[in-house]
């Protein structure tokens, strides 16, 4: 009777005018992060959820042919990824740049290790073990809302886990785009010697030459806000673009782009109203239609089937983190509630972590292979529900100690050498 109840109400859906169809997304878009707030859930996690349930697996509203939808979720995750770059603070990264990079290579190289190990142990070849590795390597700030809001964004160690923000993400992508490229044209010692000159000189030339005339355009239409918005989305298609050229994935693009013109278009209006069309529209639909790839049953089946790679993976995570944030803060001096507030900001695993999963899993190799496999799949959307729970949980309780202690005092730029 229920099964019977739930074919006609998919028969139903299904049969919806388009026009319907967009409503009912705009209706989860306007809904689902009201509710996930109310019952603590992180916003993506709820739009995921959501898209499990529309998805074809279960209603089925939007079918499996979803040209539009499919569009607007890729340019969602380009303006996840270039927003990234975007929003990074580069003068909190100036201000404790020395120790940034300690603590970014750090955070970097020890997950990227970890997880590069659970996946040859777990029967993938290296490439996709190294993939695996570089996904936990980088990680989404989740937290830093918790620290602004107890006043400590000005706090050393978290001037430092900001600024460390930048390399890991930028050094986890470059490993990715390395992997991405030898996975589908072949290893050579002279093939990744090429590879790796190109990757180098794309990103100076997105870095300083982008940069510098993407600052130069942008400054001459900075009274008109629809071709400044424009211009910004033309310099993340054009590095996107520059990208596929030398078979980099257009989310490596997309960051970088970001971090081109981050000095001069984090603070345009135009910029102000990108992101907040991006954030209100694109990028929730980006995470929508992520649920739609994600079927419960086997989801769930899967977590049981895989749980010890699930409790590797994520453990990977746990201890590569905490291994970089304790040495770097032992190097510094840090007390123990200062390493455990840098360990929890470095946890989450959302934004460059599931978009670099999707890229992977798209991936085929020579043979038709993908590079990660749909359970690898479902272990990395695992990490992102839990991580991005336990981070910011993990973040209010051990910052708060900051402000009951005595903590460090606000990092203070003369302080440091130029």
């Amino acid at each position: 009777m229920l099964s019977n109840a739930i074919s006609f109400l998919r028969d139903y859906l299904f049969t919806m005018p388009v026009l319907a169809r967009f409503s009912v997304l705009m209706v989860l878009l306007v809904t689902i992060p009201r509710l996930s707030r109310r019952v603590n859930v992180p916003v993506p996690v709820g739009l995921l959820l959501s898209g499990v349930i529309v998805g074809p697996y279960v209603l089925d509203i939007f079918g499996t042919v979803r040209p539009v939808a499919d569009f607007l979720a890729e340019l969602g995750k380009l303006l996840l990824m270039f927003f990234a770059g975007l929003e990074i603070d580069l003068a909190l990264f100036r201000r404790a740049r020395h120790r940034s990079i300690a603590l970014g290579i750090a955070t970097t190289a020890m997950p990227l290790l970890l997880g590069t190990i659970v996946g040859l142990a777990f029967g993938y070849a290296a490439i996709p073990a190294i993939v695996i590795g570089s996904l936990l390597a980088s990680h989404t700030l989740l937290g830093l809302s918790i620290v602004s809001r107890l006043g400590l964004g000005g706090l050393e160690p978290v001037t430092v886990a900001v600024g460390a923000t930048v390399m890991s993400d930028t050094l986890s992508l470059v490993v990715f785009a390395i992997c991405v490229s030898i996975y589908t044209t072949g290893f050579s010692p002279s093939g990744l010697a090429i590879l790796l000159a190109e990757i180098a000189g794309y990103i100076a030339l997105v870095l300083f030459g982008l940069s510098r005339l993407g600052a130069y355009v942008l400054k001459r239409v900075e009274d008109e806000e629809d071709a400044y918005f424009v211009l910004m989305l033309s310099i993340m298609a054009i590095a996107g673009v520059l990208a596929d050229a030398i078979q980099l994935p257009g989310i490596v693009g997309a960051f970088l782009a970001g971090l081109a013109i981050n000095a001069s278009a984090q603070h345009a209006p135009a910029s102000v109203k990108l992101q907040f069309m991006g954030k209100s529209l694109f990028i929730p639909i980006f995470f929508v239609v992520t649920g739609f790839l994600i079927n419960p049953i086997t989801f769930v089946y899967g977590i049981f089937d895989n749980f010890l790679l699930v409790v590797s993976i994520i453990g990977a995570l746990l201890v590569g983190k905490w291994i970089a944030a304790w040495g770097v803060g032992r190097a510094f001096g840090y007390s123990r509630s200062e390493q455990l507030t840098i360990w929890s900001l470095t946890l989450p695993q959302v934004a460059a972590t599931l978009a670099a999963t999707l890229v992977a899993h798209d991936t085929l190799g020579a043979a038709g292979q993908r590079l990660l496999d749909d359970r690898m799949l479902n272990v990395v959307l695992v990490l992102v529900f839990a991580t991005s729970i336990l981070g910011p949980v993990l973040t209010e309780r051990f910052a708060s100690r900051l402000t009951t202690g005595t903590p460090r005092p606000e990092f203070d730029r003369r302080s440091v050498p130029s």
